[in-house]
């Protein structure tokens, strides 16, 4: 059966999205939004790939305007992942070191940023959550794949996916413009998005979060853009 295909922005090397692949089982789209946003989304601990403190919150990107690449479609936004079977979809194509480091640091319940990328107005879209860790991305195994690697061998493969579940919409899309904004601000008066990654590290198709980048976008929501 056909499945849509995801790509995202490069970093160092092109990070892509390929097709659909497994998708794993889980709770209901309105019990993942509760678990989500109020106990998941609690935890910390230390990890070497992102720096001091694991994320447990993460930014990731995909590009949801059309466009070919060895002739496949790499198309896929939030409202693709929305529509797919129970709303879940695997992160594949992914084919920098760094960003496959951070999707093999996710955990199950953790919280994730869906970001357009590469797009007429760029910036984050809505929040969606993993709910199955890193295994092996199939994609780099076909040879008909945008993603085909044939450096990468079956018993010891390079690159990982992990499968993603849509959580909701964001309340108002918050663009990459007003972002900026806040991260040049917060640069001079130590505020929250002073260290973002998507301004220091922005080639990174999955990035890290602190919780209080996360906890700051959050509250965007409920402000009237300027």
């Amino acid at each position: 059966m056909p499945r849509p295909r995801k790509r995202l922005a490069g970093a160092a090397g092109p990070d892509k999205k390929g097709p659909e692949g497994k998708r794993a089982k889980t709770e209901a789209p309105g019990e993942a939004l509760a678990k989500v946003e109020n106990s998941s989304l609690q935890k910390t601990s230390a990890s070497k790939d992102c720096g001091e403190n694991l994320s447990r919150y993460w930014l990731m990107k995909s590009e949801p305007e059309s466009r070919l690449e060895k002739g496949v479609d790499v198309k896929f936004s939030i409202e693709d992942l929305k529509a797919q079977p129970e709303q879940t979809a695997c992160w594949d194509g992914v084919r920098n070191y760094q960003a496959r480091n951070f999707l093999r640091a996710m955990k199950l319940e953790e919280a994730a940023f869906f970001y357009h990328s590469n797009c007429r107005e760029p910036g984050i879209a809505g929040l969606m959550k993993i709910v199955k860790e890193a295994y092996p991305d199939h994609t780099q195994f076909e040879k008909n794949s945008p993603h085909y690697d044939p450096s990468s061998k079956e018993d010891n493969p390079k690159w990982s996916m992990v499968d993603v579940q849509f959580v909701r919409m964001m309340k108002r899309f918050i663009p990459l413009a007003e972002l900026r904004t806040h991260h040049q601000a917060h640069r001079a008066t130590g505020g929250p998005l002073k260290n973002m990654a998507l301004f220091t590290r922005q080639r990174l198709s999955v990035q890290p979060l602190t919780r209080e980048e996360f906890d700051f976008i959050l509250s965007l929501e409920e402000e009237e853009p300027s």
